[in-house]
Order: C-alpha cells, then sequence, then structure tokens
C-alpha cells in the first residue's frame, strides 16, 4: 500500500500534508481540542471520572491520566469513552479531523465542542492553562 492510499480510503487528503518534522501528538494543540472535548462530555453526561472510569471497567485514574495528558489515547480508547458516553464516535472524530485541517481563525480551540457538550467554564489542562 502506497502512504497515498490510506488518506484517500479515509477521505482526508489535507491531513496528511505535514511540513518539517512529525512532533509529539500528545502535546499538540489538536490533541488537546481531543481532551478538552473528551472532558466536555463527560461532565454534560453528569459523570465524575471515577463514574466513567467504572463504566469503562477500569480503574479511577485511567480517566484522569487521559484528562490531564498524562496518557496517551488511542482510537479504539476513543472510541469505547464515546460509547460509554453515549456519543457518535464516528461524528466526533469527523468534526476533529475538519478543526485540524483548517483550524480556527479566531485561535480558540474547537468551537463546535459547544454542540458536542456544554463544558465547565474552566478546568486545568496538563500544559498548567485555564480555559
Amino acid at each position: 500500500m502506497s502512504p497515498h492510499t490510506l488518506p484517500a480510503l479515509c477521505g482526508h487528503k489535507g491531513l496528511w500534508r505535514i511540513s518539517g518534522a512529525m512532533r509529539k501528538s500528545i502535546h499538540s494543540p489538536e490533541y488537546q481540542q481531543v481532551l478538552a472535548l473528551l472532558v466536555a462530555m463527560r461532565q454534560k453526561a453528569g459523570l465524575t471520572q471515577r463514574d466513567l472510569a467504572k463504566q469503562l471497567g477500569r480503574e479511577h485514574s485511567f480517566v484522569w491520566r487521559i484528562e490531564t495528558g498524562e496518557r496517551r489515547l488511542d482510537l479504539i480508547e476513543f472510541y469505547w469513552i464515546c460509547q460509554a458516553l453515549g456519543q457518535d464516535a464516528p461524528h466526533l472524530y469527523a468534526e476533529l479531523i475538519k478543526k485540524i485541517e483548517k483550524p480556527s481563525q479566531s485561535g480558540t480551540s474547537a468551537p463546535f465542542l459547544i454542540k458536542a457538550a456544554e463544558p465547565r467554564s474552566s478546568y486545568r489542562i496538563k500544559s498548567g492553562k485555564m480555559r
């Protein structure tokens, strides 16, 4: 399979245009959007980190480590968390891809999050910034 086959299969041509060296995704602004989405969905569902971890059959620190950026979330775990929160994982993934391919001009992170979930006014992320 050529390197251009996967993007064509996924329907996302622009995502694969990477200039320069790839950085670690866990420290990227795009990954922070994923974390913000997960926190907002959990809060909208009225669940604590412990509640979500229990639904996932995991220890309570599992959710905390993901939400704080200490642990990387893989695609399958993203799907499982979306399922546990009653969300449509393919739709949310497609919205995230759109935001990654075409970042907001205003500099705000993921305005579509308001539609998916209503987050608290602020929460702490690993970078130490308040949102």
